[in-house]
């Protein structure tokens, strides 16, 4: 039987290097597989993060307000979803959904109202960007728009949150998830909705903005990080 040839110390260290190089690139990785970095909140929480009296508007109800359409996907996406009624003296109610989610990435993120609007056949005004106050002493990257409905005409404000970012289109919004995924994270989101029943944005933006403001102010900390990423 012939001998095996012994193999050269060059090719063994050249393997060596080659499977070093291996082994590292494979745990750069692993280490930028996107974790997830947020719990869930789920709907008993949420709703003690949400104030019950918010400047001058106070509970009412939980009715009346356009929901997102229900099905396996949106079941799946949110785990805390709360909707309220807000009255004030001398102001129009105020409708309030505040819908999160702990994760968000290239499957699951959380939808904008321009599309539960028009599946509860409202026709939509074009939406319009709008900085507004968060109470305490910076601003939000929102929008706005108009429905109008067979039954009423419903002025709404509204703004998402990924992670740090304040997205003010769907194409933002799926940029700041898969920035946010390539630095190895799935971050959280949340949808804030406020809107009235009112002829025209220019009459209800007043009282829309004032109530955003008052309620990132009146939240518990953890709730104003939640609602707008401030302390």
């Amino acid at each position: 039987m012939d001998e095996l040839e012994p193999q050269s110390p060059g090719l063994d260290r050249r393997m060596v290097v080659i499977g070093g190089a291996l082994l590292a690139a494979g745990g750069v990785a692993a280490a930028r597989v996107p974790h997830v970095v947020a719990r869930p909140v789920r709907k008993a929480e949420l709703e003690k993060l949400v104030p019950r009296q918010i400047g001058d508007w106070r509970y009412r109800d939980e009715s009346g307000l356009v929901l997102p359409p229900s099905d396996a996907l949106s079941d799946a996406l949110y785990s805390g979803l709360v909707t309220r009624t807000y009255a004030a003296p001398n102001r129009d109610p105020v409708m309030l959904l505040v819908a999160y989610s702990n994760k968000q990435d290239g499957m699951m993120q959380v939808h904008r109202p321009e599309v539960c609007y028009p599946a509860g056949g409202y026709k939509l005004t074009s939406t319009r960007p709008v900085e507004i106050p968060n109470g305490l002493g910076g601003t939000i990257p929102a929008n706005s728009f108009s429905a109008d409905g067979i039954s009423r005409t419903e002025q709404v404000l509204y703004w998402t949150r990924v992670g740090s970012y304040f997205p003010v289109s769907w194409t933002r919004q799926r940029l700041a998830v898969m920035q946010a995924n390539i630095d190895g994270v799935i971050p959280d989101g949340v949808l804030v909705r406020i809107s009235t029943l009112a002829p025209d944005m220019a009459s209800a933006l007043p009282d829309l903005t004032a109530f955003a403001a008052a309620l990132v102010r009146a939240a518990p900390p953890v709730g104003r990080r939640l609602l707008a990423n401030v302390a």
